[in-house]
């Protein structure tokens, strides 16, 4: 099949690259000048294991295209993606701007039917705005649909995900766009992936649904975490005897410094505002939000309660993206604890395999504060190691070699990824969470 994708950020590059591989012929529109040049070149603007490979063998087999034209793009194919940015105000209202600008596009250059796909994360009912802006803009009479597949990639496994779906959902008014629907989600209905048909407005609604419901999840086990730390008790035990409950499931039962990432937080925030404009109380959705908040200042806390005087003490930071395999800092804990450290006069070091130079935009090298290519080095001389991220080669670290080369062999763990006892054995101080 042909296929459209508006948009080479995230979402809408994953979507392309896996879709090409999938056979599928595909262009994507990108209006970044500098965007497309690396992408024509098989350079990919993000870090996502996998899709580098996935991206240049595709463009080598003539698979996939990237075009700054938008008339181009919608005259290519009759199946259309908006995987356009959907940015979030102070009050959780999402800026449908790109949205508009793309229905107004494809209603210029309608001259052939047209399925048009909410792929990004949007409040709910765009749909409708989408297809009145349309008919407002059309120079000609032709029958299209709008219709939403929301995305549930998660980063670091976002090839993973979009091959592998636990399910696909759809929303879609017409048998036209069904059957459409069907034929490109072929080759995932032939391997019994499960294909969900509901309408346009539950469509929208089940992403952000999912996504508040697993940001309770998270959110309630830190403040398990919370009482274990007080009464003595191990949140890693808790939530391994919860998860074997069929109805919980252990998943996103990691207690630690609270969740970041660009998905969690807005679409937490869409929900609320979405809840408040319609007269609905989502008061627990709320506080789960303040509990998110606060994970942070807790763990500053938690620092300053060991270390005590954090002035001029050389501390190392292992890890600045949100979660392991990405390089997105996006609203990530990193941010907020290096910024108190740093006004505090604390000399850093700072760690992760693919996310430094992103954080380099937000904090500077300085005097104060540097950047280390390799982990172990950053930890020469070092009074204390802070963990951040669960990178996979942070917990397969050799303990001897970081106590060797630390000043202080002190550890404060804000991800629970070591083994207290055996950590312990080695002759370290070692504070994680809940435990």
């Amino acid at each position: 099949m042909k296929i459209t994708v508006i948009g080479a950020g995230y979402v809408g590059l994953v979507t392309a690259s896996c879709f090409a591989d999938l056979g599928n012929e595909v262009i994507c529109v990108e209006k970044i000048e500098s965007k497309i040049e690396k992408l024509r070149k098989g350079i990919s603007p993000i870090y996502e294991p996998g899709l580098d490979i996935i991206l240049k063998r595709n463009i080598e087999n003539k698979r996939i295209s990237f075009t700054l034209n938008m008339t181009e793009g919608i005259n290519f194919s009759d199946i259309i993606f908006f995987c356009v940015g959907t940015p979030q105000g102070d009050d959780g209202k999402a800026d449908l701007s790109q949205i508009e600008e793309a229905s107004r596009q494809i209603a210029e250059n309608l001259t052939s039917y047209k399925l048009i796909i909410e792929k990004s994360t949007v409040p709910v009912n765009t749909h409708q705005w989408i297809k009145k802006t349309i008919l407002r803009y059309a120079k000609n009479n032709v029958e299209f649909d709008v219709a939403s597949n929301p995305e549930f990639l998660r980063e670091g496994s976002a090839i993973k995900d979009f091959l592998e779906p636990d399910r696909i959902v759809v929303g879609t008014e017409s048998n036209k766009a069904r059957n459409l629907f069907r034929e490109l989600y072929k080759p995932f209905t032939d391997q019994d992936r499960i294909l969900i048909f509901t309408t346009p407005a539950t469509a929208e609604l089940i992403k952000h649904a999912s996504n508040s419901f697993l940001s309770l999840k998270i959110s309630y086990i830190n403040m398990v975490s919370d009482l274990c730390e007080k009464v003595g008790a191990d949140v890693s035990m808790v939530a391994e005897g919860m998860g074997l409950d069929k109805r919980i499931g252990r998943s996103f039962l990691n207690a630690g410094i609270g969740y970041g990432g660009s998905c969690f937080p807005k679409d937490v925030k869409a929900f609320i505002k979405m809840a408040k404009d319609n007269g609905v109380d989502f008061s627990i959705l709320e506080e789960s939000e303040k509990v998110n908040k606060n994970r942070r200042v807790k763990f500053i806390e938690k620092i300053e309660n060991i270390l005590w005087i954090n002035k001029d003490k050389n501390i190392t930071i292992w890890g600045l993206s949100f979660k392991p395999n990405t390089d997105d800092i996006r609203e990530a804990p990193s941010i907020d604890i290096v910024k108190q450290l740093n006004s505090v006069g604390a000399n850093l070091r700072l760690y992760d395999p693919e996310a430094a130079e992103n954080f380099k935009n937000i904090f500077p090298e300085s005097d104060k504060l540097r950047y280390f290519s390799d982990m172990y080095g950053a930890l020469e001389d070092s009074d204390a190691l802070i963990i951040l991220t669960e990178w996979e080669h942070f917990i397969s670290a050799n303990l001897e070699k970081i106590k060797n080369t630390m000043k202080l062999p002190i550890i404060i763990d804000g991800r629970n990824i070591f083994d207290g006892s055996l950590v312990e054995s080695y002759g370290f101080e070692y504070y994680s969470i809940g435990r």
